[in-house]
């Protein structure tokens, strides 16, 4: 009995060893090549830079708090836009906090001077609490508010919406909250 646990043991270890070192440390090597020679700013994170600086990224949400910006989707992530904490708030249609959060949520626009029907992106968050995108619809209906702050015919703000409207094979037409915010700030520079 004790010749034939060692000798199974023996090939129990290299094999171990040997798909330690494949999938541990061979695969991730090559998909991490792979990703930097084909697709270096999406293995990268799909970083927006300002020179030198990042400022943020194409893929992961972001808070702007001031109202010379579009605001994006509220978030459920940590204290919000956490990437660290990124999950939604596992809160049911008939949960009571949920009810209270939408309804400060829509206070809050209602108060930015947003009226008519709200799109449901502007007071709900998005299932993993970092989503990007809002519909242009959401966008749209900001657009009053960011070209009286800035002092911008409602047209032109209208009009950097309709430029960043991105639509997929599936799924719904969104636009990027950060490139629609540096777009702004390029058309006040001119």
């Amino acid at each position: 009995m004790g010749k034939d646990f060692t000798s199974a043991l023996r090939p129990a270890i290299v094999m171990t060893i040997l798909f330690a070192a494949l999938l541990g440390i061979a695969y991730p090597l090559a998909m991490t090549g792979i990703g930097q020679a084909f697709f270096p700013s999406q293995a990268n994170g799909s970083l927006i830079r300002d020179g030198n600086r990042v400022i943020g990224s194409t893929v992961l949400g972001q808070a702007f708090t001031t109202d010379r910006y579009f605001q994006t989707r509220p978030s459920a992530a940590g204290k919000g836009y956490d990437g660290l904490a990124s999950s939604g708030s596992n809160l049911g249609p008939a949960s009571q906090a949920l009810v209270d959060r939408v309804k400060t949520d829509v206070a809050r626009v209602r108060a930015e001077g947003i009226t008519g029907p709200l799109p449901a992106d502007l007071v709900t968050a998005s299932g993993s609490g970092l989503d990007p995108d809002l519909s242009p619809a959401a966008a749209a209906a900001q657009a009053p508010r960011i070209a009286r702050v800035r002092g911008m015919p409602v047209g032109t703000v209208t009009a950097i919406v309709d430029r960043a409207t991105e639509t997929s094979l599936f799924g719904d037409p969104h636009v990027n909250v950060l490139a629609m915010n540096r777009a702004l700030d390029t058309s006040a520079r001119r």
